[in-house]
C-alpha cells in the first residue's frame, strides 16, 4: 500500500444528466465533488437510483460528465480514464477465452507484446489466487472463480486506481466475505501497485469492513450528503461496539429524510419505483405497525436476521406510497399505514390503488396513457418503449414488474391473457357483467 498524499482522482463540481423519456433532460449527479488520494480506500453508499455507478463511470472516463471536470493526476479527462482498473458486478467474461485470454485483454488493447503479456497476466492470476486455472474457461469455474478473474483482469495494467462496481453482490455471503478479506490483504502489500480503491456499494457492513472514507450519495439528484472517516485499525471485528457505532450512523445518513424533490421527481424516470413487491410492503407495513411508537429499522433487521439494506427498496416503497414515514432510521406509519395495515381485503386494495396512482410516477402515467387510448388497453410494448431511454434493460423490466404487480393488486388495471396487453380495469368491468361491482369499487 503506497502511504504518498497525491490525489490519484479528483471531481469537481460534477453534473451529469441524460435525456428523459417524456422530453428535456433528468439530473443524476449535481455538483458532486469528490477526490480519491493515494493511500486510501473509499466506498460511495447509495441507494439505488442515487448515481453511484453514473460517478464511477465518470471518474473511469467512460462517461462525461455534462458540467463539471474529472482529473486524473492534475489533468482533466477527456477520454478514458489510462490510470484506472475496473471491476464490475456482473463478471463479464469473454466465454470462448481462457482465464489467461480474459486477463490479457486490457494489454492486448494497449499494444502490449504477446511474451510480456502472458508474463504479466500469468503472475496477475498467481496473485489472485487462480494459478492453476490459466487455461479454464468461464463456464469451468464457479462465480467466485470468474470474479477473481474479474479482479486479475482489474489489476494486470497495475493501475494507480482500482475502481469497483458492487464487486461482491452476486457472490454467496460466505464467497464475497473471503474475496474482501483477499483484496484487503492484497491492498497491505508493500508490493501492491495500485495507489487507490474506490468501491461502489449499497452494503453499509461492506463499506465499514472495507473503506477508510465513506461517501453518502442522496437522491433526486445524487449529491453528496454526509461523509464519515472510518478510524479502526485492519482487520476489523463486525461484533465490536465501534463497529456498530459507525455501522448506525451511516445508516442514519442513508435512510435520512431527502430535500424536497424538485418537480423531475415526479417522472417515472425522476423517480423510478423501489423492487418492492406489494406482500413484501405489507409484511413491512404489519411488523412495524406493531409498535405504537414505530420502530428503528436497524433494529428491526436485527430481529429478522437480515442486513438493514434488504429493507432498503420495502421502506423506499412505503414511503413513496405514504404509507410509512421515517427519520433517522426510526420508521412510523402514517395514518394511511395504519388503515392498510387494519383494513379489509376489498378497503386495502382501493386504499391501495389510490395511493400507487396518486405517488407512483409509473403507475400513474400507465392509468393516463390507458384512459387516453380508445378502448382502455395500451401494448406493454408501448411502456417499454417509453422507458427504454432512461433505463437499462435488467432495470426497465424491473420497473415495469413492479408497477405492473402494483396496479394490478390496486385493480387499477391488469394484463390480458396474452401477457402483451394491459387493460383499465373498469373496461374489465364494463365487459364482465356480475364482476362490474368489485372492479368499479376500485375506481
Amino acid at each position: 500500500m503506497n502511504t504518498e498524499t497525491t490525489n490519484i482522482i479528483e471531481v469537481t463540481n460534477v453534473t451529469k444528466r441524460f435525456p428523459a423519456t417524456e422530453g428535456g433532460e433528468f439530473t443524476v449527479l449535481d455538483k458532486v465533488n469528490l477526490t480519491l488520494g493515494a493511500g486510501e480506500i473509499v466506498a460511495i453508499l447509495g441507494r439505488s437510483g442515487s448515481g453511484k455507478s453514473t460517478l464511477l463511470r465518470c471518474m473511469a472516463g467512460l462517461i462525461a460528465p455534462t458540467a463539471g471536470t474529472v482529473a486524473y493526476r492534475g489533468k482533466p479527462l477527456t477520454g478514458a480514464n489510462p490510470g484506472v482498473g475496473m471491476v464490475f458486478q456482473s463478471f463479464g467474461l469473454m466465454p470462448w477465452l481462457t482465464v489467461q485470454d480474459n486477463v490479457e485483454l486490457g494489454l492486448r488493447a494497449r499494444g502490449v507484446a504477446p511474451h510480456q503479456r502472458a508474463d504479466q497476466a500469468l503472475k496477475a492470476i498467481d496473485v489472485i489466487g487462480l494459478d492453476g486455472f490459466e487455461t479454464a474457461f468461464p463456464r469451468e469455474l464457479s462465480g467466485g472463480m470468474r470474479q477473481r478473474v474479474g479482479f486479475a483482469r482489474a489489476l494486470v495494467t497495475e493501475p494507480d486506481a482500482l475502481l469497483m462496481d458492487e464487486p461482491f453482490s452476486a457472490l454467496d455471503v460466505l464467497t464475497a466475505e473471503n474475496l474482501r478479506r483477499e483484496v484487503i490483504n492484497l491492498w497491505s502489500r508493500d508490493d501492491f501497485p495500485t495507489r487507490t480503491i474506490c468501491i461502489v456499494t449499497h452494503n453499509i457492513e461492506e463499506a465499514v469492513q472495507m473503506a477508510d472514507r465513506v461517501v453518502v450519495l442522496g437522491s433526486n439528484p445524487g449529491h453528496i450528503r454526509y461523509e464519515a472517516t472510518i478510524d479502526m485499525a485492519r482487520p476489523r471485528d463486525r461484533h465490536s461496539e465501534q463497529f456498530g457505532s459507525y455501522v448506525d450512523r451511516l445508516y442514519q445518513a442513508l435512510t435520512g429524510k431527502e430535500p424536497a424533490p424538485v418537480a423531475r421527481a415526479a417522472t417515472p424516470a425522476g423517480s423510478p419505483l423501489p423492487n418492492a413487491s406489494v406482500g413484501g410492503m405489507a409484511g413491512l407495513i404489519e411488523l412495524v405497525g406493531r409498535y405504537a411508537d414505530g420502530r428503528d429499522l436497524a433494529d428491526l433487521a436485527s430481529d429478522l436476521s437480515f442486513e438493514v439494506d434488504d429493507l432498503l427498496p420495502l421502506v423506499d416503497g412505503a414511503v413513496m406510497l405514504g404509507l410509512m414515514e421515517v427519520d433517522d432510521g426510526h420508521a412510523v406509519l402514517t395514518d394511511d399505514g395504519k388503515r392498510w395495515n387494519t383494513g379489509d381485503i376489498d378497503a386495502n386494495k382501493h386504499l391501495f390503488g389510490h395511493l400507487a396512482e396518486q405517488r407512483a410516477p409509473l403507475v400513474r402515467t400507465i392509468c393516463t396513457g390507458l384512459d387516453k387510448s380508445d378502448d382502455g388497453s395500451l401494448r406493454v410494448d408501448f411502456f417499454r418503449d417509453l422507458l427504454q431511454r432512461s433505463f437499462p434493460a435488467q432495470d426497465l423490466r424491473a420497473q415495469l414488474d413492479t408497477a405492473i404487480d402494483w396496479g394490478r393488486y390496486g385493480e387499477l388495471f391488469d394484463m390480458d391473457s396474452t401477457g402483451e396487453e394491459l387493460i383499465r380495469t373498469k373496461e374489465l368491468a364494463a365487459n364482465e357483467g356480475p364482476a362490474q361491482g368489485r372492479m368499479a369499487h376500485a375506481e
